[in-house]
């Protein structure tokens, strides 16, 4: 891995999960992430524990960092849901997908810049639980595609 991969990249906990346990519970929502510095952000969800809790997945498109107006966009997704068998990369629309029952899952949500609504430099990952039964795991964020490569990376939070 070279270091100028190091510095197109932040990864950030998305501020959801403090224990990892019922990541679902409350209908949660990430931080409000800026896009400023990045052409990309990928949320990735981790399922560990919980064979049949599901949320609905949608991205809000915000105006700024308190979510003032916020816009539901569509965005891609790919789901790893049975062992290694990755899914094929799939549209999703601003309705979002519903993940699916199971444990040891991964999905990850693909958001670019020139999706967001209008002017809006901000995006959030909302998880509203559609089955409500426990499921451990994360989310996390990955800025992507650094408009200004910079060690340590830029920031996603302001």
């Amino acid at each position: 891995m070279s270091s100028s991969m190091l510095t197109d990249v932040n990864i950030y906990h998305a501020g959801v999960v403090t224990a990892n346990e019922d990541i679902f519970n409350g209908n949660p929502s990430t931080d409000i992430l800026s896009m400023a510095n990045y052409d990309e952000i990928l949320f990735v969800i981790v399922k560990g524990a919980g064979a049949t809790g599901t949320a609905t997945i949608t991205v809000e498109s915000c105006d700024d960092t308190s979510g003032t107006t916020t816009t539901a966009v569509a965005y891609k997704y790919q789901a790893t849901t049975s062992g290694n068998t990755i899914g094929s990369i799939t549209d999703a629309a601003a309705a979002g997908f519903t993940t699916t029952a199971g444990a040891n899952q991964t999905y990850v949500i693909s958001v670019r810049a020139d999706g967001l609504s209008g002017t809006d430099k901000f995006v959030r990952l909302v998880a509203t639980e559609s089955a409500n039964d426990p499921v451990d795991g994360a989310i996390l964020s990955i800025g992507c595609k650094s408009k200004h490569p910079k060690d340590p990376p830029l920031d996603m939070t302001s």
